[in-house]
């Protein structure tokens, strides 16, 4: 008798929730990595999704392609070892069935032991992806006004447009913050000089699949004087010294900081050999592949607010650049995220309203992929609310569940945006000495707890 009245219970539970797929709808704003991600993860559970983009009608500053998921900066995702924090995340986000990560994975370029795509194919092939999804509807059209009573993900992006930014600030009530991101330039590769620059990676770790310019003592400090003097494009801000983050510096910058910075960063010479000359390099410049057709690379580190002037006349100071075909000029642009620890909480959803969430660098993560990996979280809760589940955060022992822990972590003071690492996730208790072999256990640790909330979040969502 108790087994019947329950199987009648979970049939009545299921007729509602199955008649809630179909009435209930989800606004996501902002067809990005966070914005494409968080619509595939709730059209796969049952959600009917209305994706609003607003390119091609409009464009911001940075934005160039009609496509949706355009990479403005990098064409990389960084390490894909699961040794690296980033890394693991990737891991976890393709147990996760993340649309961004089967994207990448298909498009990929020679890189190393990094994760980089060919930049146009990536986008493509997530915009083909979304539009042949029958439970998402793309409406071309920016947006301007945020109902409080709809569900909704704003995953704008830190380059959100005027009107909404205007009304995101209403509805939160809260000041922005915000700091400056650049982007590399990119040179076509008939025009580099491959007597002096050689196919390398560091310390031979992987294939050949970065070109490297050695420079000489003397051919650095020309350089380096050079940088330092150069000329600067207009900051279109009332400010003196723009913020920049620390993971995009201008290259400009950096030098400014002092004589051997760069040799300690991008331009650091270690565990590369150049075959043309016998002597050590005293600095490196190193090209990473941009495309499939291995016809454009972009310049590693090089992430730049020079005129586009100098950037031709200092960048071909680089050996093996002299008469170098810039296909795309480095730029900078401003970067806008809300105050999230204030307004969010761990479901990236609103404290005080539980329909509005917010995903992406709007949120505060930053990074290709902690962008897409707040889009996957913030479209899987936001489906299950609106199916009637109750939500449960993902553990802080992971790092997808790291990262929505630090965005709402309520006790930050000054918040600061972070790219995903170590230091934040859950070290599962684990008191073993050596690093290595710590960081191996709770990296096994991490994965057998995602494979286990997989199945459960299997069960917990269907049944």
């Amino acid at each position: 008798m108790s087994e019947s009245r329950s199987l009648k219970k979970r049939n009545l539970r299921n007729k509602k929730y199955v008649s809630l797929r179909f009435d209930m709808k989800l606004k996501v704003i902002g067809a990005g990595l966070a914005g494409c991600e968080a619509a595939w993860q709730a059209a796969n559970l049952g959600i009917d999704v209305e994706l609003y983009e607003m390119k091609p009608k409009k464009y911001s500053p940075a934005h160039k392609n009609s496509n949706f998921a355009e990479l403005v900066c990098s064409n990389s995702l960084r390490a894909d070892g699961i040794y690296n924090a980033v890394g693991l995340l990737k891991e976890e986000m393709r147990k996760l069935n993340s649309l961004i990560m089967v994207c990448a994975d298909e498009t990929k370029v020679p890189a190393g032991g990094a994760l980089a795509v060919d930049r146009e194919g990536f986008s493509a092939a997530v915009t083909k992806k979304i539009k042949e999804n029958p439970k998402i509807t793309i409406i071309e059209k920016e947006v301007d006004k945020l109902n409080p009573d709809e569900y909704t993900i704003v995953a704008a992006g830190p380059l959100v447009s005027e009107v909404l930014a205007e009304e995101i600030h209403r509805f939160i009530g809260q000041e922005y913050l915000h700091f400056y991101d650049a982007a590399a330039p990119i040179v076509s590769y008939e025009s580099i000089d491959m007597s002096k620059a050689f196919k390398a990676a560091r310390y031979d770790k992987g294939g050949a699949d970065y070109i490297n310019c050695p420079m000489t003592k003397e051919e650095y400090i020309k350089f380096y004087n050079a940088l330092i003097s150069a000329e600067t494009a207009e900051v279109h801000e009332n400010v003196e010294n723009p913020k920049v983050f620390e993971g995009c510096m201008p290259i400009e910058v950096m030098a400014k900081r002092g004589e051997d910075t760069m040799r300690f960063g991008p331009l650091k010479p270690v565990g590369l050999k150049n075959p043309h000359c016998e002597d050590k390099p005293y600095a490196v410049v190193q090209l990473r592949q941009d495309n499939a057709a291995h016809s454009m690379f972009n310049i590693v580190g090089f992430q730049t607010h020079l005129k586009f002037g100098e950037q031709k006349r200092v960048f071909s100071m680089i050996p093996g650049l002299e008469n170098a075909e810039f296909v795309r000029y480095g730029v900078m642009h401003r970067n806008t995220y809300i105050n999230s620890p204030c307004a969010l909480d761990k479901f990236y959803s609103m404290r005080e309203n539980e329909k509005m969430f917010f995903a992406g660098q709007i949120t505060g993560v930053e990074g290709y992929v902690e962008s897409a990996a707040s889009g996957l979280l913030a479209g899987i809760y936001a489906a299950k609310r609106i199916m009637g589940k109750d939500l449960k955060p993902f553990s802080a022992d992971t790092a997808i569940g790291a990262l929505s822990n630090y965005v709402s972590n309520s006790s930050i003071t000054n918040f600061q945006p972070m790219n995903i690492n170590y230091g934040i996730i859950s070290d599962l208790g684990v008191r073993v000495k050596d690093k290595k072999k710590k960081v191996i256990i709770i990296i096994a640790s991490i994965l057998v707890l995602i494979g286990v909330i997989v199945c459960l979040f299997i069960l917990f969502v269907w049944l």
